[in-house]
């Protein structure tokens, strides 16, 4: 096996001190010395191989480098496997391994795996939970560094990154009133989620500044079985369209929960005889493109910015970690914006 390459062998070629070496190489500022030798210092630092020593640099700062990233089911959503993909590219770009931990909602199997992170001495941990649901923190993540994920806590020293869910909302139905449309349904599930009640709000506040009165009539909600599936939801969002499209004057265009609630009511309007977007617009949420670039037309819709959720949340807590004392008040509570992503299903309205 390969010798590692030591701060004592760049020092050798190179010419110079260990200090010096170790000065460069870690960027110790205010020490003597000169462009050309911290020049040959890095290049024959490169030439031959040589790796910063992890355990060592993380016992001098006191860190482990790591943290830890538990979740309830985003680990095992494809949707919202994103997440996941911000967080640890956002950690590896800062020299940190990310831990994760998919607990599917089990609490022993939560409280065994936090036990076990704090064990190894992480520095921090990401909290995240599916459908910007609001959470008790576990006691024992109380003295450790700690950002929620699409997740909120009821305790405001807690910091999170959400989604800007009623701006998402807002941003939907605003698209399908800039396309003239005035009679506009919605298809939820029955799901008691946070995400659902802030969608409806931006549904709600979209129509009333565009001086649209509210009808109770035009939101309908259907269960999903089995739950949480996209199966579930299609079949939620088919029984809730079917209702919207059949009474006596329907809506000319639909905002659907989810891309998958929109995927059930594109079926319904196809029994009914209607086209997407010539007889009805429909516009979704998530932006889950295996979805919105599988249905035909390809559905508009608005995108979770997954990605940079969990960009955001590894940023959030490396400024928590590098703060000594406890975490400055008052803690960030940050909303990311939920962009348009226009497709083809939304349209003028007909002429009925």
């Amino acid at each position: 096996m390969a010798r590692r390459i030591g701060i004592k062998d760049v020092a050798a070629a190179a010419g110079v001190s260990v200090t010096t070496v170790s000065h460069i190489l870690n960027g110790v500022q205010g020490k003597r010395a000169s462009a050309e030798t911290r020049e040959r210092v890095l290049r024959i630092a490169d030439e031959l191989g040589y790796a910063p020593n992890g355990l060592a640099r993380g016992l001098r700062l006191q860190r482990s480098q790591t943290i830890g990233f538990i979740s309830d089911e985003i680990a095992t959503t494809p949707h919202a496997a994103r997440m996941v993909l911000g967080a640890q590219e956002a950690a590896a770009a800062h020299g940190v391994l990310l831990l994760l931990v998919n607990t599917g909602g089990d609490a022993e199997l939560e409280r065994r795996s936090i036990e076990m992170l704090l064990q190894r001495q992480v520095d921090g941990v990401l909290y995240a939970a599916m459908f910007h649901r609001v959470v008790s923190l576990p006691e024992s993540l109380r003295a450790t560094p700690t950002v929620l994920l699409d997740a909120r806590c009821e305790d405001p020293a807690i910091p999170s990154v959400v989604p800007d869910e009623v701006q998402g909302g807002y941003t939907a139905v605003r698209e399908l009133i800039d396309h003239g449309h005035r009679r506009i349904g919605m298809a939820v599930p029955t799901e008691d989620i946070p995400a659902l009640g802030l969608r409806i709000e931006g549904y709600r506040r979209a129509l009333a500044d565009a001086g649209i009165s509210y009808d109770p009539s035009l939101v309908v909600a259907e269960p999903t079985v089995p739950t949480e599936t996209t199966a579930g939801h299609a079949a939620a969002g088919y029984r809730a369209a079917r209702r919207l499209l059949s009474a006596g004057e329907r809506p000319t265009a639909l905002f659907c929960f989810n891309d998958r609630i929109s995927a059930g009511a594109y079926r319904a309007a196809a029994e009914l005889g209607l086209s997407v977007p010539g007889d009805l617009s429909v516009i979704g949420f998530d932006n889950q493109e295996l979805i919105c670039e599988a249905l035909h037309p390809a559905l508009s819709t608005v995108q979770l910015p997954h990605y940079e959720m969990g960009a955001r949340a590894v940023a959030q807590l490396l400024a928590l970690t590098e703060t000594p004392g406890p975490p400055p008040r008052p803690v960030s509570q940050e909303m990311l914006s939920c962009p348009l992503v226009a497709r083809a299903s939304v349209a003028s309205p007909p002429r009925l």
